[in-house]
């Protein structure tokens, strides 16, 4: 299951992380975001130990959205030393972020 990622924890959460981390931007109203959402938990399921996997509702954290420019959902980023690496706007299939999950693994 992914973790819920807010304003107050992202630092602690994201940017500091020893480990890429994946972060869905979304929100309850959102279809894609709904689409996408399960795709997101099998993800953490799957690189448990190996990749963070989280998610941000938009709508109750506008901070994280503004900074990153977040203005299409879902829009997925992939962060590596606290910087992005690699970014998706739109629901794609599980195999398209696996792959550039694999790719920050490598």
């Amino acid at each position: 299951m992914a973790i819920e990622i807010t304003d107050g924890n992202f630092e602690t959460v994201v940017m500091k992380s020893d480990k890429p981390v994946l972060v869905d931007f979304w929100a309850e109203w959102c279809g894609p975001c709904r689409m996408v959402g399960p795709i997101v938990d099998e993800l953490a399921k799957d690189y448990e130990g190996k990749v963070v996997v989280g998610k941000v509702d938009v709508d109750n954290n506008p901070n994280v959205s503004m900074q990153f420019g977040v203005r299409n959902i879902p829009t997925l980023l992939i962060f590596k030393d606290g910087q992005i690496v690699d970014k998706q706007v739109g629901a794609v299939p599980k195999n398209i972020l696996a792959k550039k999950l694999d790719a920050q693994l490598g």
